[in-house]
């Protein structure tokens, strides 16, 4: 992987490690429940810590509820994260203190368990909030652009409803929604998106994807088939029944 490479993976992700270190600087200060017994820099690592463990289970309690249950609405979805991501959290301070000699009994845990859910209930409406205040100041669409039909939108996390479609992928019942601000998971058929996606610049390019024209950075063949690969990095197959099409319509 080059370091351009890298790079693109983690621009998305840098809006989100700035969320972790700005609020764990903030709880450092603050220094809540005691926590400032362990002095600078520890109490530092400790809060900026906690928060990266929140953010990495945020994320995949986020997407196992997305696939369990894609139809729920953001809120919700903000509201049972904050219950799980404390969970491990939990588990995180009473670890900490124990391998530091604190006095923090495990029988401690329900008591340190809603403690650690009141700082995450905070953390997760102050992410939705944003996600809801970027979703609303971003510019509509002109009348002339091509619109990606409500079907399609309305099932997208709102993070998402404004950015760019690159590519859907079928994914047994579910449809795999890439986007330019991240990817999410949908309870729809295929054949269903593409209808809601007609009016974009795109082709079908496998019987389990569908692609946008100005997704595709690069084309490369092997063994008789062509490979595209999207400006998110993402390398998606071309099948014999597909390939002439796109080749008549010049996309290589």
């Amino acid at each position: 992987m080059t370091v351009s490479t890298l790079l693109n993976r983690l621009r998305p992700a840098l809006p989100t490690i700035g969320w972790v270190l700005g609020i764990g600087t903030f709880m450092a200060i603050l220094a809540p429940y005691q926590s400032g017994r362990l002095g600078w820099p520890a109490i530092w690592f400790y809060w900026t810590g906690m928060m990266a463990i929140g953010w990495i289970s945020g994320t995949i309690f986020s997407r196992a509820l997305e696939k369990l249950w894609p139809d729920l609405p953001d809120w919700a979805v903000s509201v049972l994260n904050s219950f799980l991501v404390s969970i491990p959290i939990t588990f995180g301070v009473i670890s900490i203190e124990w391998l530091t000699g604190g006095q923090l009994p495990w029988q401690a845990a329900p008591i340190v368990y809603v403690m650690v859910w009141v700082i995450s209930a905070a953390v997760s409406a102050l992410s939705w909030m944003s996600e809801r205040r970027t979703s609303a100041d971003s510019a509509p669409p002109t009348e002339n652009a091509p619109q990606v039909g409500e079907a399609l939108v309305s099932k997208l996390p709102h993070r998402l409803r404004s950015s760019s479609i690159l590519a859907l992928a079928s994914e047994d019942h579910y449809l795999r929604v890439y986007t330019e601000a991240g990817d999410a998971l949908v309870l729809m058929r295929l054949s269903d998106a593409l209808s809601a996606v007609e009016t974009l610049d795109g082709a079908r390019t496998h019987r389990s994807w569908w692609v946008a024209r100005q997704a595709v950075v690069q084309v490369s063949r092997g063994d008789g088939r062509a490979v595209l690969t999207l400006k998110n990095d993402i390398e998606v197959p071309v099948s014999r029944t597909y390939s002439p099409r796109l080749r008549e319509a010049g996309w290589y």
